[in-house]
C-alpha cells in the first residue's frame, strides 16, 4: 500500500504566513509545490515574501545563487483547484475555520486523484469533522507545522480515526525529508502542544489577575529555562490571532482569564507586529520593554473581575505553570494522544521553547520523582479547587513507585 503513497509532487493551499512557510519547507527540501491561493495579491506577496528569504540567506552566506534558482524552480503558483489534479499530497493552510476549511476539503476531494493524501496545517480543529466531509477520510490527516514554518523544527502529525497507517508512514518521510521533528498526535482539541499550552498560560493569566504582572511572569519562567515567558510569546505570535478565534467562534471571550488580551486588542496593542502588546517595542526592534500603561490595565482588570491582588511568587509561578503541563500531559498519555512521554517532551523541546537542559516537561516531572508532582498537585487542588485534580496515570505511577517514562504506548 505505501507504494500509493510516493509523495513527489506537493501542493499548499493558502499564502498567508504559514503557507509561506510550509512552501518554502518543501522547495528548499527539493519538492515541487504547486501554490494556490483565491486572493492573487496574496500569493504575489507570497512569492516575494519567498525571494526575500531566500536573498537574506544568500547575504549570510548559507546558499548561493545557483540554489536559489533550483529551489525558486520547484515552486508554481496556480490559479484554481483543477491545476492541482495531479498532486500526491495537498497542505491546506488557511485560517482556523472549520467550515471554510471543509468547504477545501470537498473541492479537493472532488478534484484530486484518488490516491492523494489530504492535509490540514490546523493548530487545533477537529481533524475527523474534517475527514467527514470527503470520500477518503483514511487519507486525511494533519500536519501541525509551527510559525515560522521553515524554522520551527517541529511537525506535529495529526491521525484521525480512519487515516491509514501507509498515510502516517507517508507523512513522517515526507517530514523527515524536509528536516522536521516529527511527533504523531491523536485527534483532541490542541493535540499535544496547544492542549497542553493551554493550561500552562491559563495559570499565567490567572497569576495576573491575582497579583502578579506580565514581566514577573516572564521573568520567573525564563529563569526556569524557557526561551520566553507567555506573554512575550503572544506578543510574538499576536495577541489577536486568539482574541480574533473567540470573536468567529462566538464563545471565549467573556472568560475572565482572556479579559487582559481582550482590553489590549481592544487598544489595537496585538504584540511585536503593532509595536506593543504586553510590551512596548522600539521602532524595528524586538526587544521587550516593560509598560507602565499594561501594569495599569492588569490592575484594573483584575479589581473589575473581583480579585483581591496580592503578592505572587516567582516559585509559585513556576510550580503552578510547569504542573499545569504536566498534569494535561499525563491526561494525554492516559487518552494515547501521545504515545509516550517522549513524544510529549519532542513536542515541548521543538515547538514551544522548553529548556534542553531540562529534557522536556515529562522527563523533568520524572526528575522530580512522581510521588513529589503528586503531592505538589494535591497541596494546589487543596487550596485552587478541582482543577488541579491530579491525573489518575500520576496517582497510579506514584503508587507503583513507576515513572512516566515506563508508560509505554496504549498502557497509560
Amino acid at each position: 500500500m505505501s507504494n500509493a503513497f510516493n509523495l513527489q509532487q506537493a501542493a499548499v493551499i493558502g499564502a498567508g504566513t504559514m503557507g509561506r512557510g510550509i512552501v518554502i519547507s518543501l522547495a528548499n527540501a527539493g519538492i515541487p509545490v504547486l501554490w494556490l491561493d483565491n486572493n492573487p495579491q496574496m500569493l504575489e506577496q507570497g512569492l516575494r515574501m519567498i525571494e526575500d528569504t531566500w536573498a537574506h540567506d544568500i547575504t549570510k552566506g548559507r546558499i548561493g545563487a545557483d540554489e536559489v534558482n533550483r529551489r525558486r524552480a520547484y515552486v508554481k503558483p496556480v490559479s484554481d483547484y483543477a491545476a492541482l489534479a495531479a498532486a500526491d499530497l495537498v497542505i491546506e493552510a488557511v485560517y482556523e475555520n472549520l467550515e471554510l476549511k471543509q468547504q477545501i476539503f470537498r473541492t479537493l476531494d472532488a478534484t484530486l486523484k484518488p490516491s492523494a493524501i489530504l492535509a490540514s496545517n490546523t493548530s487545533a480543529l477537529d481533524i475527523d469533522a474534517i475527514a467527514a466531509v470527503t470520500a477518503r477520510p483514511e487519507q486525511v490527516l494533519g500536519l501541525h507545522f509551527f510559525s515560522p514554518a521553515h524554522i520551527m523544527k517541529l511537525l506535529e502529525i495529526v491521525r484521525g480515526a480512519h487515516t491509514a497507517p501507509a498515510v502516517l508512514q507517508a507523512a513522517r518521510a515526507l517530514g523527515e525529508r524536509i528536516g522536521k521533528v516529527c511527533v504523531v498526535a491523536g485527534n483532541c482539541e490542541g493535540f499535544i502542544g496547544n492542549r497542553m499550552l493551554r493550561t500552562y498560560v491559563k495559570e499565567a493569566r490567572l497569576m495576573l489577575l491575582e497579583g502578579a504582572l506580565p514581566a514577573q511572569v516572564d521573568g520567573a519562567l525564563q529563569t526556569f529555562g524557557f526561551a520566553m515567558g507567555p506573554f512575550r510569546m503572544y506578543d510574538v505570535v499576536g495577541i489577536d490571532l486568539e482574541w480574533r478565534t473567540r470573536g468567529l467562534a462566538g464563545k471565549g471571550q467573556d472568560e475572565p482569564t482572556v479579559q487582559v488580551d481582550n482590553r489590549l486588542c481592544e487598544l489595537g496593542r496585538f504584540g511585536q507586529k503593532s509595536g506593543m502588546g504586553y510590551y512596548r517595542y522600539a521602532s524595528g526592534s524586538r526587544e521587550a520593554q516593560s509598560d507602565a500603561e499594561v501594569d495599569r490595565l492588569v490592575e484594573v482588570e483584575s479589581t473589575r473581575l473581583g480579585f483581591v491582588r496580592r503578592p505572587v511568587s516567582n516559585a509559585e509561578i513556576q510550580t503552578r505553570c510547569l504542573l499545569a503541563l504536566i498534569n494535561e500531559g499525563a491526561k494525554i498519555l492516559e487518552g494515547n494522544i501521545a504515545a509516550s512521554s517522549h513524544d510529549i517532551d519532542l513536542v515541548y523541546l521543538n515547538g514551544y521553547g522548553f529548556p534542553a537542559d531540562k529534557a522536556g516537561p515529562m522527563a523533568w516531572a520524572d526528575s522530580e520523582g512522581v510521588p513529589a508532582i503528586l503531592d505538589r498537585l494535591r497541596t494546589l487542588e487543596a487550596r485552587h479547587g478541582a482543577r488541579w485534580r491530579p491525573a489518575p496515570l500520576i496517582e497510579r505511577l506514584a503508587a507503583a513507585g513507576q515513572c512516566f517514562a515506563a508508560v509505554q504506548e496504549g498502557q497509560a
